[in-house]
This record gives structure tokens, sequence and C-alpha cells, in this order.
């Protein structure tokens, strides 16, 4: 184990168990921003939202609906709704909205940008 793996070890042990559930969500979406998978089609794979959707999920479902759009577009947008709700009690139905919103704007974009 490297220095930064036994410093994310010892944090994660110090926070309350809210504060983990957050900080394991927001590894997993940065793992999941991290990959660089490029899709062969520029078209929307739908996916609709389960019921009782968490923001996390929500994300990753948004991420797999839109895979043709660069991770690092949405990152600061993501992360900054992510944070509104974990740590300002927004309401996750609020949040997820805009995310849809976010991205299928994005996505409107990556299609005026693409067309040729």
């Amino acid at each position: 184990m490297n220095r930064n793996e036994r410093r994310l070890l010892s944090i994660f042990r110090e926070i309350p168990d809210e504060q983990q559930s957050f900080l394991l969500a927001f590894a997993e979406f940065l793992q999941t921003r991290s990959r660089v998978e490029r899709p062969v089609s520029s078209e929307p794979v739908l996916i609709p939202a389960p019921e009782n959707e968490t923001v996390v999920k929500a994300i990753k479902r948004l991420s797999a609906t839109y895979p043709m759009l660069d991770r690092s577009l949405v990152f600061n947008d993501t992360s900054s709704l992510m944070m509104q709700h974990v740590a300002q009690g927004r309401p996750a139905v609020e949040v997820i909205a805009e995310l849809e919103a976010l991205f299928r704007r994005l996505y409107d974009d990556f299609v005026q940008e693409n067309r040729g």
C-alpha cells in the first residue's frame, strides 16, 4: 500500500458513515470518468431512470446514456451538483433533473459540433 492509499484509508476511517458513503460514491464516479472508452455510435443509449434513483446512480446512468460525451466536460458541473446534494441537502429529485438537463444540453452541443 502506497502513501496515498494509506492516507485515503486513514481519512475514510475517521469520517462518519454518511461521509464514507459520499467518499466511496465520489471515488466510483472518478473511476468511471477515468475510463477511456470511446463509443462507436454518437446516438444516446436510452436508459430509463429507476424509481428512487440516487444522484450517484443518476450520474452513472447519464454517463452510460451519453457515452460520446467527454467526461471532462461534465466533471465540474456533476461534482458541483453532487456536492449541493450531499453537503447542502439539496433534494435528489432536483439535482437529478438538473443533471439530466446538463447532459442533454452537452449532447445537443456535441451534435451541433459534429454535424457535417
